[in-house]
C-alpha cells in the first residue's frame, strides 16, 4: 500500500474570494483572490480524476465538456463527467444546469452570442450538502457565494459559451456541437449506506462515498488509485497523516483512521464500488 500527501495548487481567478474554507489559509487582501484549490499528484503521468475545491463570489462562465469518444478524437485521454458537493452558499446561490425549456442548438448558439444564454439556463438554488452531477454535455454555470468540491474526470478541456463580455476566449463551435439544448435530468443520488458509507455516485466514470470517522479497511485493485477527500477532522492512512483541506491518494490496500466528527469523500475510477 502507497498513501501520498498531495500538493495542493492555489489558482487565482476574477470570480474568486479573499475568504476560502477552513483549512484553507486567506490570501491577503491586497492580493488576487483564490478561485480554485487543487490537488496534484507527483507522478508525471494524468491520473484519472482531479480534485478541487471553489470558491465563487459571482457566476462562472456559462459552459460545458465533451464526453470520451469527443475528447479522444480531439487528442485527449478522456471526456469531462463532474459533480459537485456544496460545502457552503450564501442565500441566494444559485447553479445552472441545462435549460429552462427544450431548445436547439442553433438557439444556443444565438443566446450565446447576444447574452440571453444565461436566462435560458435553469438556475437552481442551492445550499450546504446539496449534491450535484453534471454529465459531459450539460451546459452550466455555477453562480456566485458558494463553496463546493468538484470531483471530475482528468482532462483540461472547458467549452466556454459565453463570458459575461470579458475578453477570455470562447469555444461555440465546439462548445455547442457537444451541447444538450434540454432541460437537466438529475442523476438520481444512489444515497446507499452500508457499513458507515454513503455511496454518492457509481459509474459511470467515477465512484464516489462519504464516510464519517472511524477506522476503515480499503482494498484497492492493482492499478487503481483512490483520492481521500477530508473535509473535516484528521487522521492517518499509510502512515501518513491528514486533516481538513487537504488530500491523500492511496493505493492496494489500507487502514484509514478517522477521527471522531471527522466527514470525508473517498473517489475512484470504476463503474461499481469496490
Amino acid at each position: 500500500m502507497t498513501a501520498t500527501l498531495l500538493a495542493t495548487k492555489r489558482v487565482e481567478k476574477p470570480w474568486g474570494r479573499h475568504t476560502l474554507w477552513p483549512g484553507f489559509s486567506d490570501p491577503a487582501p491586497s492580493s488576487d483572490p483564490i478561485g480554485e484549490v487543487w490537488f496534484q499528484t507527483p507522478d508525471a503521468g494524468t491520473p484519472d480524476l482531479l480534485i478541487k475545491y471553489l470558491f465563487t463570489s459571482e457566476r462562472l462562465s456559462v459552459q460545458d465538456h465533451p464526453d470520451d469518444a469527443t475528447a479522444q478524437r480531439a487528442g485527449y485521454p478522456r471526456g469531462k463527467d463532474e459533480c459537485w458537493l456544496i460545502l457552503a452558499a450564501e442565500p441566494g446561490a444559485t447553479i445552472a444546469l441545462g435549460t429552462r425549456t427544450p431548445t436547439t442548438k442553433e438557439a444556443l448558439r444565438a443566446g450565446a452570442l447576444d447574452g440571453s444564454i444565461v436566462d435560458m439556463l435553469d438556475w437552481k438554488p442551492v445550499t450546504a450538502g446539496d449534491f450535484l452531477y453534471s454529465p459531459a454535455g450539460t451546459v452550466h454555470a455555477i453562480g456566485g457565494g458558494i463553496t463546493l468540491i468538484e470531483v471530475q474526470q482528468n482532462v483540461d478541456l472547458t467549452y466556454r459559451l459565453y463570458d459575461y463580455g470579458s475578453d477570455r476566449e470562447l469555444h461555440l463551435d465546439s462548445g455547442i456541437a457537444v451541447a444538450d439544448p434540454n432541460p437537466f435530468v438529475p442523476r438520481p443520488v444512489v444515497g446507499q449506506v452500508e457499513e458507515g458509507r454513503t455511496i454518492l455516485v457509481e459509474g459511470p466514470k467515477f465512484v464516489l462515498e462519504r464516510w464519517a470517522g472511524g477506522e476503515r479497511d480499503v482494498s484497492l485493485p492493482d492499478g487503481v488509485t483512490g483520492w481521500l477527500v477530508p473535509m473535516h477532522g484528521d487522521g492517518v492512512v499509510g502512515g501518513v497523516a491528514w486533516r481538513a483541506g487537504e488530500c491523500v491518494t492511496v493505493t492496494g490496500d489500507a487502514i484509514v483512521i478517522a477521527g471522531a466528527g471527522a466527514d470525508l469523500l473517498f473517489a475512484y475510477p470504476g463503474t461499481t464500488r469496490i
